[in-house]
């Protein structure tokens, strides 16, 4: 497949959709800075419209297409960020749209897709099995089918953010970008590597999927066993046929990182960046904070490319991650089942500057009899270290305790 893009082209894509997308900021981190000894900018895509970059791409595809296609409207396939890009893309353009999403979608993408303008058509329950009903609906109506990533009006689009971090921060040295199927990373690449050849380009995968990685280093397109990570908007499979020409060209390096990579770097960009990013919008900041990104004192910007998560989602991994870095700990202690223990407990714990979270007495039988009670304690503390201080004080105190998370 021949490649065709230029920077011209993608500076006409930048026009195409400069009155419909909104230009993201550029934030400077400090405290990323800090930990990984570069300066670190947050290019933030999870504040473009439909909290995700994929409207850019799909704009610049549905502003490009013929009058005839237009009348006869788009489909697309999509779990996610893709389906409310299109839906939102094709009505601003006054075209019907049609995205078929799986059954185990959840419903909230649902109803914002169809809150875009879009009819929903819900079938199965994996991707591929709504990419074949996409392809029957295209074959009944003539619609266009929009692919999230393998065409070069969408890269084109999605290279617009490069061109925006070159005009905020004409002294980048490179830029960090997740990967799925490549068409982010692709139109990043060719958009910076053409206005700047030494800039490097990096991308991140999850180390379950990299089949973009595994791809580049077998130099040819390969296929790894669907799984679906924490960052579910890059767990492809296959990248494109096209997007690995680009990758092949214009990418310098891919890095992989772990599921806990990714839930720590969404809760750092939460606490630390006070944003809200999905896993794939956080595995970029994950794969800085890891170590992966083997740079220093160099001018770095993370792309976090959505902000799409869901809230439950957000609730366990903050909880997991307080438990992980020991700022929540769980513990038994026994006490005498007496009045006034419990009281006193509490009043200990508090007074070393923690937080007493929930309080719940075992049913178990304690071996001493029915004089002892065995009461599991949560609490939240402030570091590892103050963590062990509170611990350390309620044995001295003579209270026998085990942690159990």
């Amino acid at each position: 497949m021949e490649m065709n893009l230029s920077l011209k082209i993608i500076e006409k894509a930048q026009e195409n959709i400069k009155d419909v997308i909104r230009r993201t900021p550029l934030f400077y981190s400090g405290t990323f800075s800090r930990e990984s000894d570069n300066n670190i900018y947050l290019k933030c895509e999870n504040k473009q419209k439909t909290g995700a970059f994929k409207l850019r791409g799909a704009y610049n595809k549905i502003v490009n297409l013929s009058e005839e296609e237009r009348k006869k409207g788009v489909i697309a396939s999509s779990a996610g960020n893709h389906a409310q890009g299109v839906a939102l893309a094709a009505t601003k353009m006054g075209i019907k749209s049609t995205i078929v999403m799986p059954v185990t979608a959840p419903q909230a993408k649902v109803h914002a897709t169809k809150g875009y303008g879009a009819e929903v058509i819900q079938y199965g329950e994996v991707y591929d099995e709504c990419y074949s009903k996409a392809l029957e609906v295209q074959n009944e109506t003539g619609a266009t089918f929009i692919h999230p990533f393998n065409d070069e009006d969408v890269i084109a689009g999605q290279g617009t953010i490069a061109l925006e971090i070159l005009e905020d921060l004409p002294n980048v040295d490179a830029i960090v970008v997740p990967i799925g199927g490549g068409g982010l990373i692709s139109g990043i690449a060719l958009a910076a590597k053409l206005s700047k050849p030494d800039i490097k380009i990096i991308g991140v995968q999850p180390s379950i999927i990299a089949s973009s990685k595994a791809s580049l280093e077998k130099d040819k397109v390969v296929t790894l066993p669907g799984v679906k990570s924490l960052a579910d908007g890059i767990s492809v499979s296959t990248p494109g046929s096209l997007t690995f020409q680009y990758m092949r060209k214009y990418v310098d390096q891919i890095v992989t990182v772990s599921e806990d990579e990714i839930a720590y770097g969404i809760f750092c960009l939460m606490e630390r960046g006070k944003l809200i990013a999905e896993g794939a919008g956080a595995s970029t900041i994950a794969a800085i904070l890891s170590g992966k990104i083997n740079l220093k004192d160099k001018n770095i910007v993370a792309v976090v490319s959505g902000g799409n998560i869901d809230i439950a989602s957000v609730s366990k991994i903050i909880d997991r991650q307080l438990i992980i870095l020991r700022r929540r700990i769980r513990f038994v202690v026994e006490l005498q089942d007496k009045v006034g223990q419990l009281g006193q407990i509490v009043t200990n714990v508090v007074s070393m500057g923690a937080n007493v979270v929930k309080v719940r007495q075992d049913t178990n039988w304690n071996e001493k009899g029915l004089d002892y009670a065995n009461v599991l304690f949560e609490i939240e503390v402030q570091t590892r270290q103050h963590a062990n201080q509170v611990i350390d004080t309620l044995r001295k105190k003579g209270y026998n305790l085990e942690i159990v998370g």
